[in-house]
């Protein structure tokens, strides 16, 4: 067995067909640490959507009650990680922002708020448990 070392054997389009002029390619990265931020959108709507206030509250789940933010610039810089400190859970965190997201994209906010799933009544999974009634095989008999 013997070895070539590329960097002393000058590559040739009869050697490999598929590399040609290998030593002008270069590779640049850009390495960005600030993230970027998503542009902040103004109120929309002739009075209906002013605040942060009505702003939460026109999504539900009575997230005006869990944040207060006084200025709409500020509420659109908010982090999760402010809304983390502030005491919100992960799910009041995710959805707030997430419909922050949609009012950005111009979506309508009847299309996008929605209330909250409702409690399971049944626990368990699978064919065990059906209409409230636990189903027994005829193997356990």
């Amino acid at each position: 067995m013997f070895r070539i070392s590329l960097s002393k054997v000058p590559l040739s389009r009869h050697v490999f067909p598929s590399i040609q002029n290998t030593q002008s390619r270069t590779v640049t990265t850009v390495r960005c640490d600030v993230p970027r931020r998503a542009d902040i959108p103004s109120p929309r709507g002739p009075g209906k959507i002013s605040t942060p206030q009505d702003f939460l509250k026109a999504i539900g789940r009575s997230s005006e009650t869990k944040i207060s933010i006084d200025s709409w610039d500020a509420f659109w810089r908010t982090s999760g990680w402010d809304m983390k400190n502030a005491g919100l859970s992960i799910q009041d965190r995710r959805y707030i922002l997430w419909c922050m997201e949609k009012f950005r994209q111009n979506k309508p906010i009847e299309g996008f708020a929605h209330e909250e799933r409702p409690k399971k009544k049944i626990r368990g999974r699978g064919p065990a448990v059906q209409f409230g009634k636990r189903i027994r095989s005829r193997r356990d008999r």
